[in-house]
């Protein structure tokens, strides 16, 4: 079920934002998207936090090969200030289930917790 709510097209439009080459080369374009208390399960495994996603993502741009592209994108707003999105994305073949919880603040809405989970097609 995908609600189209003004919050669930604002957590959308963050979400395509956090994976637009230009955000990701810019600490301060994609610090901004993430809430102060960010956390990510990564689908390398790894635990992120907001300064540490921050400083890996934007620190060495990605090499000159197809930008990620996401399908299945899907939100539900579970309260009034908390969406819940999921999507699946392809980058360069490496494919992942993704899963988002964005929270508005004063500020407007921005990335609270992220998971994705690496597949493969059976």
């Amino acid at each position: 079920m995908t609600d189209r709510t003004p919050a669930v097209e604002a957590a959308i439009e963050g979400e395509l934002r956090l994976l637009d080459p230009e955000v990701r080369a810019s600490p301060a374009l994609f610090e901004a998207l993430l809430h102060p208390e960010f956390t990510e399960f990564g689908a390398s495994g790894t635990r992120w936090d907001r300064n540490s996603i921050v400083r890996v993502l934007t620190a060495a741009p990605e090499p000159a090969s197809r930008p990620t592209t996401t399908s299945h994108m899907r939100g539900v707003q579970l309260a009034d200030d908390v969406v819940h999105l999921t999507f699946d994305t392809d980058n360069n073949g490496r494919r992942a289930h993704r899963s988002s919880l964005w929270r508005r603040t004063e500020d407007g809405w921005r990335l609270w917790f992220h998971q994705g989970t690496l597949f493969t097609e059976d």
